[in-house]
């Protein structure tokens, strides 16, 4: 750490504030918790100050465990986890868990809030010299020797006055973004459910009426050109049968066709505009799971679950498994296929739908996901997908939602009962044409949102950067050097009698 401005020293963490660690008492003790003391978890590191905690401990299970009481104006940050390198500074008197470390600024040296603002800067580099591989682990001792540029106490004031007189600046455009981010996702299920009540293409349909065909031609349409294949089926079988007759019943016995479900409206409300329908009924081949598979260097491939990204599938987003061909061929990805994820830990996302936009590469599909092979006579894929994600189908689908584990989970009986409006096809094209253009504009919009995000998190890693190279503020020649307050604190420490560290008051 060299060219420091002047009066600025380079010393360490540990020589600025006294470091600890928390703990965690007994979970099969219940009296050791419901008490008066807050206990900081590392996920609640999430602001600059913490004013109240989820948990509390009692004085018993203070004294049975490895926690302490850190001062108000003390600051936390995480060591690992999810919440590794997140920094909160104690607004009140609390304890914490043994994944936070709590630095005590020395009274006189450092205050808490550029303790804070450092600490917020340094974030990357301490995670890449955290050791632990995939999850790292920022140790107490390495926080104690992380090296900091101390300038002037008075000047820190300045600092930290300046950073976050332009964080709240920051802030209030963030905010701002935020507000619009919000309102792009209502006005997303407002288009949507506009859609789907009809009202979008109302004009349409008033223009059109030649195109439009009654719910008793829809259905009699559906049912002849099924009949039509199924009677296609059932001779291509019969021939294939006679073949494995001939030739003394060696291999495998063709497999006689199924009927597809019937196709049937359900009942609907005298306001509804079109039939509704079962997914089940939509369908030109069973749903099915696919198959977990264990990885093995040059096997099949098949698709990853965050091969489901906004909307589509990402036929790239695969792994090569432990099995053959022949063994996959049942779970083979089709052109138009829609796959939905059985579970998620968030209610909001399980049953979430991807469709496959282009012919696919060889490649088969999890037991993560079930597939959706829908009959084109009756519905548009991308109709189907637009209506699964509206509010229409997405109630359904987290009222049906099971929690396992923590995770939320869909099976193919909730898939098939669920229920979605059906509208001719000339008029599934029109929606989805009006859709796709609206929501590709409330997208791109959206990128613009996330990519303002971005630089405003950047632009305060680069106010940071400014800061603590003493480049935000300029330096006061009156002010006293950082060396020589470090040296006097230091004497005054040393002269001060030393007291026996209390538990209860770290």
């Amino acid at each position: 750490m060299t060219d420091l401005p002047s009066g600025w020293v380079s010393t360490t963490l540990k020589e600025i504030a006294e470091w600890s660690s928390g703990g965690t008492p007994s979970r099969k003790r219940s009296d050791y918790f419901g008490g008066g003391i807050p206990w900081v978890k590392t996920g609640e590191l999430t602001g600059k100050y913490i004013r109240e905690t989820e948990e509390s401990l009692s004085e018993l299970g203070l004294k049975n465990s490895s926690a302490k009481i850190f001062a108000k104006g003390s600051v936390g940050i995480a060591m690992y986890g999810a919440t590794i390198g997140k920094v909160s500074i104690w607004g009140i008197e609390a304890s914490t868990n043994q994944a936070c470390a709590v630095a005590q600024p020395i009274d006189g040296v450092a205050s808490s809030e550029f303790l804070y603002h450092f600490l917020r800067s340094e974030k990357a580099a301490l995670i890449k010299e955290g050791k632990g591989g995939a999850q790292p682990n920022i140790s107490l001792g390495l926080l104690k020797e992380w090296p900091i540029p101390l300038p002037p106490l008075n000047e820190q004031r300045r600092i930290v006055e300046k950073i976050e007189a332009m964080f709240d600046e920051i802030d209030k455009g963030v905010e701002s973004l935020q507000t619009a981010r919000t309102a792009l996702g209502l006005y997303r299920q407002s288009l949507l459910k506009s859609a789907f009540e009809g009202r979008l293409t109302a004009d349409w349909r008033a223009q059109n009426a030649d195109k439009l065909e009654s719910p008793e031609t829809l259905l009699a349409r559906i049912k002849k050109e099924r009949e039509t294949r199924y009677k296609a089926a059932l001779d291509t079988w019969q021939e294939a049968l006679a073949k494995w007759r001939a030739g003394a019943e060696k291999g495998k016995k063709p497999t006689k066709p199924k009927r597809q479900a019937e196709f049937e409206f359900q009942a609907q409300e005298n306001s509804s505009l079109w039939p509704t329908v079962r997914v089940e009924a939509t369908l030109r081949a069973p749903l099915i799971n696919g198959r977990s598979v264990k990885d093995k260097a040059g096997g099949f491939p098949v698709l990853r679950l965050t091969a489901l990204k906004n909307g589509k599938i990402a036929l790239s987003e695969n792994k090569e498994g432990n099995w053959t061909e022949d063994e996959a061929r049942p779970f083979l990805v089709e052109h138009e296929d829609i796959f939905l994820a059985r579970g998620n830990g968030s209610k909001k996302l399980v049953g979430i739908g991807g469709r496959v936009m282009e012919k696919p590469m060889p490649v088969a599909f999890p037991d993560t996901m079930i597939r959706v092979r829908l009959d084109t006579s009756a519905v548009r894929p991308d109709f189907f997908l637009l209506a699964w994600n509206s509010w229409t189908v997405r109630s359904q689908i987290e009222e049906a939602a099971r929690t396992t584990a923590g995770i939320y989970k869909i099976n193919q009986d909730h898939v098939s009962g669920f229920t979605l409006p059906l509208p001719c096809l000339a008029e599934q094209a029109e929606i989805t044409r009006i859709l796709d253009a609206r929501l590709e504009a409330a997208d791109a919009l959206e990128a613009e949102i996330d990519a303002a995000l971005t630089r405003a998190d950047a632009l305060r890693q680069s106010i940071l950067k400014k800061a603590f190279s003493g480049r935000l503020v300029p330096q006061d020649p009156e002010d006293e050097p950082a060396s020589v307050l470090l040296e006097r604190i230091k004497a005054e420490r040393a002269k001060a009698p030393k007291s026996k560290r209390r538990k209860v008051r770290a």
